[in-house]
C-alpha cells in the first residue's frame, strides 16, 4: 500500500510535466472537429499522440474508434486472474458553429463544445503515465477512444466488435470522466446508482386527408390531431408516471403542410423521451405510441409512432463510486468532491459499458475563472473550458487504475 500511495503522489507530478503536450494536443483536436462515428482527422492525430507507447493498438472496422491495452509486466501471484480495468473518452464533436473567438477556434462549422477534445487529451494522457510504470502494473489497461457519443452511438458497436474481451478477458472495472464548462475548475462531481438519464427518441406521423382550407369539414385535418397529441404527452407526464420516477418528454420538431390555405395529408412531431429506470423505458415504449395511435383514431386519422430507445440510463456500480469517492477524496480533499443529490436528465452511451462491467462514471468541473449566473453549459457556441483540468484528469484516471489493479492483483 505504501508503494502505492506513492505512486499515486508521483502520478500527479508526472501530469503536471506532460500538461504542456496534453494543452497543445487539445488546442490541436478542438481546431479539426469530426462529428459521428467516422472521425478521420481526430483518429489520426490521437494515433499519432499515442506512438512509441507500449500499446496494442486496434482501430474499429465500422467506425474510427481506437482501442490500445496496455499489458502490465508487475509481478502477480500464481492462480490469481490477470486484473483489467477499462478507461474511456469520447472523440466526436457537434454541429455547432463556435462563437467563442479563441485563437485555436473550430471554422468548420462543427464544434468541441461538449469537452469530448479534453476527454481526449487526457485519456492520452493516462495512456502516457501508466505507460511509464508498465513494469509496476500486475495488470492491464484498456484505453477506450469512442467516435459517436453525441450520436448515432458509438460505443455500442465498438461492444459488438469485442472491446470487452481485447485482453483475453473482461474488466474488472470501467472508468470515464466528463468535464462540465458550467462547474468549478477542479471539482469533482459523483453519484451511486442512476447517474444520467437513458433517452429515447419518439416519432409520430399523423396522417388524415387533404383539402382546401375554406372547407375542413371535406378533410380530416392532421394538424389539430398533432396538436392534441402534443398535449397529451405533457398530460401523461404529470398523470401516468410517478413523482420518484420521472419522466421528461420535450416535443422538439413538428411539421405539416406547405400553405396557409392548404389542409395537408400528414403532420409530423419528434419528441425526446428521457427516462431514469429500466422500469419507465419499458412503461414509455409500451403507452406512448398507444397514446398516439388512439388520439388519431378519435379524430378519424390514422397514426405512425414509433419509439426507439437510444442510450439506457447510465447507472454506477455503487461498490465501484464508493472506491471513486473514497480515491477522490484522498487525492483531492473532500472540499474538491461533491457527491450529487439527484441524476441528471442528460444522456450517455458509457452506459452500454456500464451494463456490461461494474464501474463510475464522474464529472469534472472545468469553467475558466468564477462561474458565471448563469453559467454557459456544454453545446454552447460559446462555451469554454479550462486547459488546467487535463493534469488532474489524466492523473485521476491512470490513478483509478493503477490502484484498482494492485488491490485485484493483492487480494
Amino acid at each position: 500500500m505504501e508503494h502505492s500511495e506513492q505512486l499515486i503522489t508521483d502520478f500527479g507530478k508526472e501530469a503536471e510535466s506532460i500538461h504542456p503536450d496534453l494543452v497543445s494536443l487539445r488546442r490541436e483536436l478542438h481546431q479539426i472537429p469530426e462529428r459521428g462515428n467516422d472521425l478521420p482527422k481526430t483518429q489520426a492525430r490521437v494515433l499519432e499522440a499515442l506512438q512509441g507507447l507500449p500499446l496494442e493498438i486496434t482501430t474499429g472496422k465500422e467506425l474510427s474508434s481506437i482501442v490500445a491495452v496496455l499489458r502490465g509486466r508487475g509481478p502477480l501471484a500464481t492462480g490469481t486472474p490477470r486484473p483489467t480495468v477499462l478507461l474511456r473518452a469520447d472523440m466526436d464533436a457537434l454541429p455547432v458553429v463556435e462563437e467563442t473567438g479563441l485563437d485555436y477556434a473550430s471554422t468548420n462549422g462543427f464544434m468541441h463544445a461538449c469537452g469530448h477534445d479534453l476527454h481526449t487529451s487526457g485519456l492520452v494522457g493516462a495512456a502516457r503515465l501508466l505507460s511509464d510504470h508498465i513494469d509496476e502494473l500486475p495488470g492491464d489497461v484498456i484505453f477506450m477512444f469512442q467516435p459517436g457519443e453525441e450520436g448515432p452511438g458509438g460505443a455500442e458497436p465498438m461492444l459488438a466488435e469485442g472491446l470487452l474481451d481485447v485482453t483475453g478477458r473482461r474488466p474488472d472495472a470501467a472508468y470515464g470522466l466528463h468535464v462540465f464548462t458550467s462547474t468549478e475548475a477542479g471539482r469533482f462531481l459523483v453519484r451511486p446508482n442512476t447517474l444520467m438519464a437513458g433517452c429515447c427518441e419518439f416519432n409520430v406521423t399523423v396522417k388524415g386527408r387533404g383539402g382546401h382550407g375554406s372547407q375542413p369539414a371535406k378533410s380530416i385535418d392532421p394538424i389539430p390531431v398533432a396538436a392534441e397529441i402534443v398535449l397529451a404527452l405533457q398530460s401523461y407526464v404529470t398523470r401516468r408516471v410517478g413523482v420518484f420516477d420521472p419522466v421528461v418528454i420535450t416535443v422538439g420538431s413538428i411539421h405539416a403542410g406547405t400553405a396557409m390555405n392548404i389542409i395537408p395529408d400528414t403532420a409530423r412531431l419528434e419528441a425526446s423521451v428521457r427516462v431514469l429506470s429500466k422500469q419507465s423505458t419499458e412503461q414509455v415504449a409500451e403507452d406512448l405510441p398507444r397514446l398516439a395511435e388512439n388520439i388519431a383514431a378519435a379524430h378519424g386519422c390514422t397514426a405512425e409512432a414509433e419509439l426507439e430507445v437510444l442510450y439506457p440510463v447510465t447507472a454506477n456500480d455503487p461498490d465501484e463510486t464508493a472506491y471513486v469517492i473514497d480515491e477522490l477524496t484522498g487525492l483531492y480533499g473532500s472540499e474538491r468532491v461533491e457527491i450529487m443529490s439527484e441524476p441528471l436528465m442528460g444522456s450517455e452511451d458509457f452506459s452500454f459499458v456500464l451494463e456490461e462491467v461494474p464501474g463510475t462514471y464522474c464529472f469534472l468541473g472545468a469553467h475558466p475563472g468564477p462561474v458565471g449566473d448563469p453559467p454557459l453549459t456544454n453545446h454552447s457556441a460559446r462555451a469554454l473550458f479550462d486547459d488546467a483540468v487535463l493534469a488532474d484528469g489524466s492523473a485521476t484516471l491512470a490513478h483509478l487504475a493503477y490502484t484498482k489493479i494492485t488491490r485485484l492483483a493483492a487480494s
